[in-house]
Parts: structure tokens; sequence; C-alpha cells
């Protein structure tokens, strides 16, 4: 992942540091399994885990330059591994293992811990969504369907609902976590041919994941379902991100990116202030949806196993993981700083001159004993009218005598009352104490 998009506790995770750590960390305590088993001298394990080099730049450094020899990247690790510990007791690492045991199982140890920092920030953003949407419970703005101006509604249900979404994508995240968080040391076809499944049950332990049955390779599908979690958490903060940009146009201006001292919104233009990370998001939402489609791809391998997955996860699977973090955290700050124009919205909501009440009396003139569709023509020509007018569609409708003749006064006023309209607009807020938030 390049540097923009890049965080630092996620790029940690996915370091080649890290990811030889790991192996070197599986490859000891199957060690150890292996002694009490057994099958390793215990002076040997002993002395592999005392002598256990650190894997340091230097390390990393060493793999490459092996690997250019062996063109095999574990081969490489495991002779460079042996030759910091030294013989004759580093002869006994990898001892009964394939390479996908090693990578397989710190792929899940790898992909578990991203999720973990994933639902972090998953509940950092929600946690910032929810005191929006209660702040602005009672913000009235209009409601738009197809872009247009449809039913009054409230910026606190709007967001409440992004809330309600985020914590079902959590949701989602933890079960993926759950799925991902397997290990296999079964050997070259995952029949524990020359590997006792006895350490395969010890190492899992030990890393705190579960052993699974499996062929050489981990089923793909477990990949697949994090990935899922990662597409849906985009799509969701892309939702987020295209309201945001459409409630910032000028012709709008409801809510706007915060902007910061020093900022400069166009290169050319002063005046500027673009939705430029609701923008970015939208754009890096395509980025994580495209790699689920890798991902899916992957599922299918042929036989006991192939690697045509592997040269994909080497790029989808930490690059999926950091946008996805990137992306929750750059939403969280968004929320958090934006600008919220509540004298806006109200002035955007009487563009159209109580139109925006139409169904009310709809409703009101069909509940007086008009045929539906009578009523519906007579309402929709006095909102021409008004519109082409220049005047509000109460007193459109006041002086029609069609209505007058079955709505009195008192009751037409009533129907164009906004808080009549949004009496039951904050359920969508108080669904958010039912989440215990």
């Amino acid at each position: 992942m390049i540097e923009r998009y890049s965080t630092p506790e996620m790029s940690a995770l996915f370091s080649d540091t890290a990811r030889f750590a790991r192996y070197l960390d599986i490859e000891l305590h199957a060690l150890d399994a292996q002694a009490r088993c057994g099958v390793v001298p215990q002076h040997a394990a002993v002395a592999c885990r005392a002598r256990a080099p650190q894997v340091d730049e230097a390390f990393v450094r060493a793999v490459a330059q092996r690997e250019a020899v062996t063109n095999h990247d574990v081969a490489a690790f495991v002779d460079v591994a042996q030759e910091r510990i030294g013989l004759p007791e580093a002869a006994w690492l990898h001892h009964g293992l394939t390479s996908s045991d090693v990578v397989d199982t710190a792929w899940c140890a790898m992909l578990r811990d991203a999720a973990e920092l994933i639902d972090s920030a998953l509940g950092g953003l929600f946690d910032v969504l929810v005191r929006e949407a209660r702040t602005h419970r009672a913000t009235v703005m209009v409601g738009r369907t197809h872009g247009i101006h449809a039913e009054p509604t409230t910026f606190g249900a709007k967001v409440a609902l992004w809330a309600l979404q985020i914590d079902r994508d959590r949701r989602r995240m933890k079960a993926a976590r759950y799925t991902i968080a397997v290990c296999k040391l079964s050997g070259a076809v995952g029949t524990y041919s020359n590997i006792d499944p006895r350490v395969e049950a010890e190492v899992a332990k030990a890393l705190n994941l579960r052993a699974v049955p499996a062929t050489q390779v981990i089923s793909r599908d477990r990949h697949a379902e994090f990935l899922a979690a990662c597409a849906s958490i985009a799509s969701t903060i892309e939702m987020i991100a295209v309201e945001l940009r459409h409630l910032q146009r000028t012709e709008v201006s409801e809510v706007r990116e915060g902007f910061a001292a020093g900022q400069k919104g166009s290169s050319a233009m002063p005046h500027k202030r673009n939705p430029i990370s609701a923008e970015t998001l939208s754009g890096l939402a395509r980025v994580v949806r495209g790699n689920l489609q890798a991902g899916l791809q992957n599922v299918a391998l042929w036989h006991e196993r192939d690697i045509s997955h592997s040269s994909v996860e080497r790029i989808i699977l930490p690059d999926t993981a950091q946008l996805t973090y990137y992306m929750t955290k750059r939403l969280t700050r968004l929320v958090a700083n934006w600008e919220v124009d509540g004298s806006r919205m109200r002035t955007n909501l009487e563009l159209t001159r109580g139109a925006v009440f139409s169904q009310s009396v709809l409703l009101a003139l069909v509940e007086a004993g008009l045929g539906r569709d009578a009523a519906y023509r007579l309402v929709q020509d006095a909102s021409r009218r008004a519109h082409e007018l220049s005047r509000t569609l109460h007193d459109v409708l006041a002086e029609s005598t069609e209505v007058t003749a079955v709505i009195d006064a008192a009751r037409l006023a009533q129907l164009f009352d906004v808080q009549r309209v949004l009496r039951h607009a904050d359920r969508a807020v108080d669904a958010l104490d039912d989440l215990g938030a």
C-alpha cells in the first residue's frame, strides 16, 4: 500500500519483519510441541528457542538474498533461520511441516489482528455517529428521493441510520475475525503424514487460533469472508461519503467538511471548499470492492492446492485491511469535524413552499371521502400552480372550494405542521439505545 493511505499500526502488522517474526514464532512453537511428542530431541527445541535470531531488517535482507538462490521464500527463510541458530540443533527446524503450514497460519494470525484493529476503529466511528445523531435529533431538514425534495426528516435520523449500519458492519467484521482466526499444521496435503495432530493443536493454542481441517492450504472462503466484510464496510463508508458530497454542493450547502487553518481548496480558485475526504473515500471503496472479486476467485484452487492465490493475496490482503482501517479512521475525523448548517437545512426545506406536505393533504382528502385518484389529481394540480405562481401550497389549497368543502382551515393548517410530520422521526435515534450506545 502506498504511504498516503497507510497507517503505522496496520503497516506494522504486515511488514516483512512482522511476517518473518510470525514464521519464526510458528516454527518454534511447532518444535516445542514436537519435543513434547517425542519427535524432536528436547535439547534441540530448547537450543533453537534460546538461540532464535532477532527478526530485523538485516534478517529480512538475508532472506531476500537467499531467495535469489532458492527461488522459494519460505525455504529461504528456513535456511537463514537455521544458519543463525546453528547446527546441529537447527536441522530440526521446519521438521514435518510444509510451507503452507507456516504461511497460512501466519496469514490468519495477521488477518485476525487486522480485524481487531478495524473493529476498534469502527467502534470509534460508531461512537461519533451516535453523538452526532443525538445532537441533531431535532435538526429539521428535507428528505430527498431521486435527488428531489420528498418529505421532512431530521439530520439526526439520517445519521442514526448510518450508525446502525456501521454496527451491522462491525458484527460482520467480528464474524469474519472468528472465521479467519484458524491454524493448520497438517503437512503436504493435510493428512498429518509426517506430523502429529497434537502439534497443530498445541501451536493453535499458543497462537490463540483454532486448528481446522484443511488440504495443504486453509480454504480461501475464509479469506474471502474477511474481504467481504471489508467491502461491506467500504460500501457503507461510501454511502455516507456520497451523501455528504451532495449535502456540501453549493446549491445545498447543508453539511460541510471541516476546513483547517491554512488549508487550500483549490490551487487556482481561492474560494473553493471541496469535499475532498468524502471524494477520497468514494474512490477507495472501489479498490476494496475490486479486491473482493480477486479474493472470491482465489477460492477455487487445483486439487489440494496450487499457488495461483498466493501472488494475489500478497497484494489484496494487506491492502484491503489497510484501506478499510484508513477509510474508517478518516471518516471518523470527517464526522467529528463537519459543519452542520441547521439554518440552511430549514431554508432548503421551505424551497418548495410546502409541497413536501402534499401526501398529508392527499390522505386527509381521502379520509374526508374523496376518491384517491381524484384527491391525488387535485393536490398535484395545486402543487403545480403553487410552483408556477411562487405561492405556498397551503394558500393555493385554501382557495380551492373542493378542498375547503371537506377540510376546514384549522385542519388544513395542521397538515402543514412539520412537527406533526416528524413526531415519530427520532425512532432511528432511539434505536441506538437498544445497542447500549
